[in-house]
């Protein structure tokens, strides 16, 4: 029998480690214990555990991960973890390998979207890829957008803006499902799905706001008799934030160079487009 491959290039692993003592839970689960992290750290308590190694060790049950709250650095290429919910406390974490696991959604990253540091995360290679590389890219990046290399691949400005138009944000972590059991399963549905049209809820600006955006680009107005507003259906608070968005915009847009604004410029035309197009569908 062939020997199993080691870790990719990059993978925070320069060699494969050690064989990981852990527990197997209900079902065939394989548990990371707290005696098996102490160990494979070489520390004498959780709290000062910097980075884990724990690649190619059949894991599924990572909820020791809550108890590492300096963790910087993790390795758990090639397992079969399906949830990424027990690294959300992880403060510290700035490099995350999950090549070749269970990763069943992209839903999945709302738990990564509260780690303010995370800088490198490889998640190729999981079932929540998909079969669209832009698409998946372009979501990953949507909702961690500060990331500075993805799947061992640098991040550019470009593609961090076209992210807004092209990627799919995630607003809510994935729902669970009841097992016979009576233990929650966390959902099993396909990969989350991105569209180069923005969702209607993220269209409900006023002739008023459309245009002093499209002022500030240095764009013609839109003519009123073109724009379809959304106004009657958004609550008072949904428009309050809306307009608290679009303030800081315009204050942040000062500070660009002419290198900067292009690019809003550019990111601005196509979601207008997108916006103009949906209405004519709407008209026919």
């Amino acid at each position: 029998m062939a020997a199993a491959p080691g870790p990719a290039p990059g993978d925070a692993s320069a060699a494969l480690p050690p064989p990981l003592e852990t527990r197997r839970g209900r079902a065939g689960a394989m548990k990371l214990t707290r005696k098996a992290v102490l160990a494979r750290a070489k520390a004498a308590e959780l709290d000062s555990v910097r980075k884990l190694n724990c690649w190619g060790s059949c894991l599924t049950d990572i909820s020791i991960c809550r108890e590492l709250p300096n963790i910087e650095v993790i390795t758990f290429s090639v397992n079969s973890i399906s949830s990424l919910e027990p690294m959300s406390q992880c403060q510290n974490l700035s490099e995350l390998y999950l090549r070749k696991n269970s990763i069943p959604s992209l839903n999945e990253l709302f738990h990564l979207k509260s780690l303010p540091r995370l800088r490198v995360l490889w998640l190729s290679e999981n079932p929540c890829c998909g079969p669209d590389p832009h698409c998946y890219r372009m979501t990953v990046l949507r909702n961690l957008p500060n990331l500075q290399k993805l799947d061992n691949q640098a991040v550019t400005e470009e593609e961090l803006s076209q992210a807004l138009v092209d990627g799919e944000e995630i607003t809510a972590p994935p729902a669970k499902r009841i097992l016979e059991n009576g233990c929650p399963e966390a959902n099993e549905s396909s990969t989350t799905e991105c569209t180069t049209e923005p969702k209607s809820e993220h269209l409900n600006f006023t002739l008023e706001e459309t245009n002093k955006i499209r002022e500030q680009l240095g764009m013609k107005p839109v003519p009123i008799d073109k724009f379809s507003s959304f106004s009657s259906r958004e609550t008072d608070g949904s428009r309050k934030k809306r307009n608290n968005i679009l303030n800081a915009i315009l204050l942040l847009m000062k500070e660009l160079d002419t290198e900067g604004l292009e690019i809003i410029h550019q990111t601005v035309g196509k979601r207008l487009q997108a916006l103009q197009k949906k209405e004519l569908q709407e008209e026919r």
